[in-house]
């Protein structure tokens, strides 16, 4: 995100006194002006440590159970591997990016940040194929049946892939402006569909119950679920969304030393955030945890 970058860029300490002493500025700020405002820079790093503690192995899990699992493998696993993958190598990166930022400060260091800020920028393009195989499968079951081939998945993510690493090189090489419109119409076009899908897909499931007592278990769980997810998306990403248009309005330490710092950050959690939703679904939904079952008859939303 180019918050978190932006000094690389822009030089903003050449010509600047520090306010922290002969040291240096305090750690807990980026930008020798937001010494008035550190608290949103110590939720971020408050934010990276948790990633770091939680998001990694959460990942590292979720990789190792799809790897491991012989059946009852849902259509969307292909796009949570790859997502899982994308979200623990952010996460692992959080040692290096602390300690660069809160001691080295090397410019050389500054470019594999920026390059891993640039493939988490584009993950959302990974949950926009979750939820349209989602949709698909829900909405439109007759043409899922056609096109349930993981040949299909594997090549969308591999073109997924190319549109990260190539958006990731660039902000890397380039610098993060040069990124800064193609962010936000990922981050609108992204949103947009996460949210259309997943309301589509609770209004059919609500529909299929219309005229019945009640819905049947399994269309119960996986109507949870996308309620779960959908307010995942919007907790993670309608903050990002809310701030682009406004974000002229606010002055410079306004909107760099608190707004887009936090929302940022919030986004940021969706590394811890969703590996702990699949690893949810993994108990309660699949019945299984470290390739283990614990019931009998697991019910399997395969969408």
């Amino acid at each position: 995100m180019f918050n978190t970058t932006l000094n690389t860029t822009t030089n903003v300490f050449v010509n600047s006194t520090p306010t922290g002493g002969p040291r240096g500025p305090p750690p807990w700020y980026q930008f020798p002006v937001c010494a008035v405002a550190p608290y949103s820079f110590i939720f971020y790093f408050g934010v990276k440590v948790f990633n770091l503690a939680v998001g990694t192995p959460c990942n590292i899990l979720v990789i190792w159970q799809i790897i491991t699992k012989k059946s009852d493998a849902s259509t969307s696993d292909i796009f949570i591997f790859n997502l899982a993958i994308l979200d623990a190598y952010f996460c692992l990166m959080t040692p290096i990016e602390l300690v660069n930022r809160l001691l080295l400060d090397d410019s050389r260091v500054w470019y594999s940040q920026r390059l891993a800020y640039g493939i988490k920028d584009m993950a959302p393009l990974f949950l926009v194929c979750i939820c349209l195989d989602r949709y698909i499968a829900v909405v439109h079951p007759v043409l899922f049946t056609g096109i349930r081939d993981n040949k299909i998945r594997i090549g969308l993510s591999v073109v997924v892939w190319g549109l990260i690493l190539a958006y990731g090189l660039t902000k890397c090489i380039l610098g993060v402006m040069s990124v800064n419109d193609v962010f936000s119409v990922v981050i609108l076009f992204a949103f947009a569909v996460m949210v259309f899908c997943n309301i589509s897909v609770i209004w059919v499931l609500r529909r299929s119950v219309v005229g019945k007592e009640e819905m049947h278990p399994v269309k119960k769980k996986a109507f949870k679920m996308v309620l779960i997810i959908l307010a995942i998306i919007v907790g993670n990403y309608l903050p990002v969304v809310a701030l682009m248009p406004f974000a002229s309005y606010y002055s410079y330490v306004a909107f760099r030393c608190q707004i887009s710092t936090s929302v940022f950050s919030i986004m940021d959690l969706s590394c811890s955030i969703e590996p702990l939703l699949y690893i949810t679904k993994m108990d309660r939904v699949d019945g299984r945890c470290c390739g283990k079952s614990f019931s009998k008859k697991p019910h399997v939303v395969k969408v």
